[in-house]
């Protein structure tokens, strides 16, 4: 069984959120996946159906935009978010959208492929994407594979989904061939849901180590460095704002530096104003950035700081040590599992702002090599490069295959 691993898997991936027209950045740490596995998870033909609301008029009630220039070939397709202006009736008809999309992409993949099936169907996210991989397993006996990244299920938000959507998602977990979280704790978030699946491997996010990497020869870092979707019920960037600006009593030359987009941006900017950290530039608001802007703005930061009230497994975070670059972080969900240990990084308590300050002075007065840049890079790309993470899917989908 294992020669199909080996003459080249065909992987069909069904990614909740994927990078599109209208935000290059939505779900770009799921397609760093889909990169990883098709660079390094063994010889694999790889494809992506993806579809999600439009935000803009359509022509039509279902778009459809072929990629195939790039190494993944990938089919998006984009549906009305108000088919009739009825709501009631909206909201069923946009899941028969989704579900027609998902039946065009499929058909065009196998076009692609010479009218071969997947062998694997790899479902990024719950909850269609998963539910449509079981539908295609128990249909045609494809297994599929469930990656999970998605905050919904920890224990802060839990509450916001309704018990059937809870026993679905332990039971879509459960029929999976294989459960790849990508933090332990994310796992047993879904096993406290009934999502107990005896194939369960922790597969982490993953890093550009080229794009994400110190400086070059080592200069001078300074300041404090912020990187996050503006969505304070779970950044608490305003505690953030309220710690530097106390700080900066006792240390004039603190300064902040803050990159992110989201709906808190506005009034994140009128707290800061309140607080005089715009007009004397203490606080740097740079506004939704590349990937290698955020890699400049890692190599000439002192410390990134991510006070969230609650966390899966933050790229951002695996983009510091890549960078070399030491954290101060909250101890919720996913990240101790990141700064297993105070050589990488500082924890603090959710929501403790007189802690934050305290773990922010202790990393600015730091000695030269408590924090060594070297080691920090080290380990990322020992357990979050491409070829680490490629790897790791790979094992997975040889060991499907084989049983």
């Amino acid at each position: 069984m294992l020669r199909c691993y080996f003459r080249g898997v065909r992987v069909l991936h069904l990614p909740k959120w994927y990078p599109h027209r209208y935000d290059d950045q939505d779900g770009d740490f799921v397609a760093r996946h889909v990169a990883a596995i098709a660079a390094h998870g063994g010889p694999v033909q790889a494809a992506v159906v993806f579809a999600t609301v439009a935000r803009g008029p359509l022509p039509a009630l279902l778009v459809e935009e072929a990629d195939l220039g790039g190494p993944v070939p990938t089919w998006r397709y984009y549906y009305r978010a108000r088919p009739t202006g009825l709501a009631s009736l909206d909201k069923l008809l946009k899941l028969g959208l989704w579900l027609l999309a998902q039946q065009r992409g499929l058909r065009a993949v196998r076009r692609h492929w010479g009218g071969a099936r997947p062998e694997v169907v790899h479902a990024h996210v719950l909850f269609r994407p998963a539910a449509w991989a079981w539908w295609l397993q128990w249909r045609h006996g494809t297994p599929y594979v469930l990656t999970e990244h998605w905050t919904a299920f920890q224990p802060i938000n839990i509450g916001r989904l309704s018990r059937p959507m809870r026993w679905l998602a332990g039971w879509l977990v459960r029929r999976a061939a294989a459960f790849t979280p990508v933090s332990a704790d994310l796992g047993q978030a879904l096993a406290a849901l009934g999502g107990v699946n005896a194939h369960t491997t922790v597969i982490p996010n993953v890093v550009d180590i080229e794009l994400f990497h110190p400086p070059t020869p080592p200069g001078v870092r300074s300041g404090l460095l912020h990187v996050a979707a503006f969505n304070e019920p779970a950044k608490n960037l305003g505690g953030l704002l309220r710690t530097v600006a106390k700080l900066h009593r006792e240390q004039p030359g603190l300064r902040l530096r803050v990159a992110g987009y989201g709906p808190a941006e506005a009034a994140l900017h009128h707290l800061a104003q309140e607080l005089g950290l715009l007009t004397t530039g203490i606080v740097t608001f740079l506004g939704k950035l590349a990937p290698a802007q955020v890699a400049a703005e890692m190599r000439r930061a002192t410390c990134l700081v991510l006070f969230s009230n609650y966390e899966n497994l933050p790229c951002v975070l695996i983009e510091a040590q890549a960078s070399g670059l030491p954290a101060v972080a909250t101890r919720v969900g996913g990240v101790p599992e990141l700064l297993p240990e105070p050589s990488l990084g500082l924890l603090v308590p959710p929501g403790n702002e007189v802690a934050l300050a305290q773990a922010l002075r202790e990393v600015l007065a730091a000695p030269a090599g408590r924090f060594d840049p070297a080691r920090l890079r080290a380990r990322a790309v020992a357990q979050y490069s491409y070829l680490a993470v490629g790897q790791a899917f790979g094992a997975v989908y040889a060991r499907i295959l084989g049983q």
